[in-house]
């Protein structure tokens, strides 16, 4: 199959001609950019990623430049954990082709695309703990300069947790001004409820790699029954240096990972540690759990989501976010 359109001039540009092509196909699942897998005649597999056109009225303020993001968990997760290699980039947007992410294909599905029961329970408990082992790893990665997106979109690290993630949130919630995207509490009234919560960021003293977006569709599983494994980790885009704690949101998307006893029990193997559900962490993750939500309930206007959409995104994720509010005002009544 031939690629075509600017897959096509992407290809071209690193030296594939079409006689090296055997298939090009669209992925699907994602959200924000196309993603193509290229099937070479040597048998190779290849994932091209390329951005969307920056349109006005498009992109939320964290979004421009993801790329780079993607770039940086790929390149230095390589190593801790099974994910894609970088084989060619530009992330240039002024270059003739735009910016793209050529990377190899990791083994495996999606996770999300298992049968519900087609993988035992034995197995699940198995998988969950070779996870909670592999993201250990991941947050064992630091960086030396600071907290934030890697890509700059909100400007340059800060030197403090509590700065960045105040950066981080405030971005989100004017973009719901922006796009007057419907919230279930006013977005004056969210910004000063995580204000008054923000002192406990400052418990956060290392920038760890987290990918804040290891929900099961970005989970590779490989292997027949009874040998399963995690056969990648992708779509590092939305990655920061911060808490690594903000990374058990999609883990234990809309549950409570405090009751996930084998990514715990794996994620203290991989780290030497356990995680102390302490009065700290659970504020943390009740704060992430608003950002993570505010997210996709303010995303739904720029990506012009169909009315299916919304009303799944208003039913679910809106009440998430209200309890996740919630949560935090009862821990800062409890401070008090």
């Amino acid at each position: 199959m031939q690629a075509d359109g600017t897959t096509h001039a992407v290809l071209r540009s690193v030296g594939l001609t079409e006689d090296r092509i055997a298939a090009c196909e669209p992925l699907t699942g994602g959200t924000f950019n196309t993603v193509s897998r290229v099937t070479l005649t040597d048998g190779g597999d290849w994932v091209v990623k390329i951005p969307p056109p920056t349109t006005p009225g498009t992109l939320m303020g964290y979004e421009r430049d993801l790329l780079v993001n993607e770039a940086t968990f790929h390149a230095l997760a390589d190593g801790s954990a099974p994910v894609p290699r970088i084989l060619h980039s530009e992330l240039d947007p002024a270059t003739p082709t735009g910016p793209y992410v050529i990377m190899s294909a990791c083994p495996g599905r999606p996770w999300s695309e298992f049968a519900p029961g087609s993988l035992s329970a034995t197995e699940v408990r198995r998988l969950r703990a070779e996870l909670g082992r592999i993201v250990a790893r991941l947050h064992d990665v630091t960086h030396p300069d600071g907290f934030g997106y890697p890509s700059l979109a909100l400007g340059p690290l800060a030197p403090a947790w509590r700065q960045a993630f105040t950066t981080m949130t405030d971005a989100v919630l004017a973009d719901a001004d922006t796009y007057r995207a419907p919230l279930p509490r006013p977005t004056s009234a969210i910004r000063a409820l995580l204000a008054a919560a923000s002192p406990v960021l400052d418990d956060v003293a290392r920038p760890a790699l987290v990918h804040f977006d290891l929900w099961q569709g970005n989970l590779l599983v490989d292997g027949g029954p009874g040998a399963r494994s995690i056969g990648g980790i992708v779509d590092g885009e939305r990655m920061f240096w911060g808490d690594p704690v903000a990374d058990f949101v999609s883990l234990a998307l809309f549950e409570d990972m405090e009751k996930d006893e084998d990514f715990l029990a794996g994620y203290a193997e991989g780290s030497g540690r356990p995680v102390v559900f302490d009065a700290s962490v659970r504020l943390r993750l009740a704060l992430y759990r608003c950002f993570l939500y505010l997210i996709m309930l303010v995303e739904t206007v720029p990506r012009r989501a169909p009315r299916a959409d919304l009303d799944w995104t208003w039913t679910h994720v809106a009440p998430q976010l209200e309890s996740a509010l919630a949560d935090v005002e009862s821990a800062l009544r409890a401070e008090d």
